[in-house]
């Protein structure tokens, strides 16, 4: 597996193909990004993103160049931290390991070339598998907030999770 920076013309159909409903959709990005997704949508979340974070967009490929996975990685230098979001993987590849070898591969870039100490994400607490995943991949939880976002008849909680080098 390999990362590689997101490129919208290339990749955005591929995203677009893995997030499937409007569920899955508010789980992947809390409707950060307006739904239903178009390309124009994700790219003015993204842009918007690196403009007031710093955040980056990549993708996880196989070896032959295939989509497994997409991300955007926030990097903090005045408190030396990083801040993950937008995590998707390929439906194809889910529970098949890749989600955790994704992450770990995040994790490389950012404690060894990035240079933070810690990593940070939030993980609404319905969405089981994601957490799991990045508990696999040494996350731990430090707090959840309860019923912090809505979604039709359901009320989410909001977990945040970090990672230490």
């Amino acid at each position: 597996m390999r990362l590689r920076p997101y490129i919208h013309s290339k990749d955005y159909a591929y995203i677009h193909s893995w997030v499937t409903d409007e569920r899955a959709h508010a789980l992947w990005c809390a409707n950060l990004i307006p739904y239903p997704m178009t390309a124009e949508k994700l790219h003015g979340v993204l842009e918007r993103d690196a403009a007031d974070w710093g955040g980056c967009a990549y993708v996880a490929t196989a070896d032959d160049g295939a989509l497994l996975g997409f991300f955007v990685l926030s990097i903090h230098v005045i408190n030396n931290s990083g801040f993950l979001k937008f995590v998707v993987i390929n439906n194809e590849f889910r529970g098949k390991g890749y989600g955790v070898q994704m992450i770990h591969l995040i994790q490389k870039y950012a404690f060894e070339i990035a240079g933070v100490t810690v990593i940070q994400l939030n993980v609404f607490d319905v969405n089981t598998s994601a957490r799991k995943c990045y508990a696999r991949s040494g996350f731990i939880e430090d707090n959840c907030v309860e019923n912090i976002f809505a979604f039709h008849d359901e009320s989410w909680g909001r977990c945040h999770m970090v990672v230490s080098k």
